[in-house]
């Protein structure tokens, strides 16, 4: 019988270790605020930033949200995160995405300092995730180890697959697994032998960005499969990159769409938050 790993479960232990320690801070004096900017009223942008500010009050945190008309320029919006980097009561800056579209995302990304990107996404802190050093790591495959380490499932010395290259799972998911000392591979769309591959792992983790693209071919016996993508389908339902009900179990150990991965990427996030770059 498979584990389902527990994403809501996990993510709130998280969120309450959190809360404990901001009372901590706040008794010392110090006190944490995280800046949330939306460009445009996208609407699940929107619920986004909202259960990021939700996640802010529940653990004790500030979130100071500027909320820009979907006409603002570049220039403005670069303008607002060089003030924001500046003030010293600011820890932290999330820009929410996707940005308008006549607003270049890389830019925007780039011009956040490295020591207030709690997204990890600049390339200084994915630099440091690659060579070791401390810099803040992109919270959904922060969320991933979280989710294996607190799930008792032993990560050094495994076989593990990451299927899916980007920038903000693939890369740094494959980083973190081969820190936790894994044995690592990536696969993409044009990766021969695919199915090979993926039944090598002991741990397979799946950002392919396709619904239910992972049949129960493609994994091990026994296997431990994270989930991490998540789609709405035609009956309104949401499923993932799995397809839990064939792939489940043969697994030992598998998360569920939703409630597995999703939780975890807002919980670590607060974890940047509160905790700051540590090495």
């Amino acid at each position: 019988m498979a584990q389902i790993i527990d994403g809501k479960k996990i993510s709130q232990e998280i969120k309450e270790e959190l809360k404990e320690k901001v009372a901590q801070m706040k008794a010392q004096g110090i006190e944490r605020c995280l800046a949330v900017i939306q460009v445009g009223n996208d609407p699940a942008s929107a619920v986004y930033v909202k259960n990021k500010k939700k996640a802010c009050e529940y653990i004790g945190i500030r979130s100071a949200s500027y909320e820009l008309a979907e006409e603002t320029t570049e220039e403005e919006l670069l303008k607002l995160i060089e003030e924001l980097n500046r003030q010293k009561d600011i820890d932290g800056i999330l820009v929410q995405l996707p940005l308008p579209k006549h607003i270049n995302e890389d830019r925007i990304l780039l011009a956040i300092a490295p020591e207030k990107d709690v997204d990890g996404f600049h390339p200084v802190n994915v630099g440091n995730l690659s060579i070791g050093r401390p810099g803040y790591v992109s919270c959904t495959p922060a969320g991933i180890i979280q989710l294996l380490k607190r799930s008792g499932i032993e990560i050094e010395g495994k076989e593990c697959v990451v299927l899916g290259r980007s920038n903000i799972v693939g890369k740094p998911m494959a980083a973190l697994l081969l820190r936790e000392n894994g044995t690592v591979t990536i696969c993409h769309s044009r990766t021969k032998n695919l199915k090979e591959i993926t039944r090598r792992a002991d741990i397979l983790v799946v950002a392919i960005g396709k619904p239910k693209y992972v049949s129960a071919d493609y994994v091990k016996e026994g296997a431990v499969v994270i989930d991490v993508g998540i789609h709405r389908m035609e009956n309104k339902k949401l499923c993932g990159d799995v397809d839990f009900e064939n792939v489940a179990p043969g697994t030992s150990a598998i998360t569920p769409v939703p409630g597995g991965v999703g939780p975890m990427t807002i919980a670590m996030l607060m974890h940047n938050c509160v905790e700051g770059i540590k090495g």
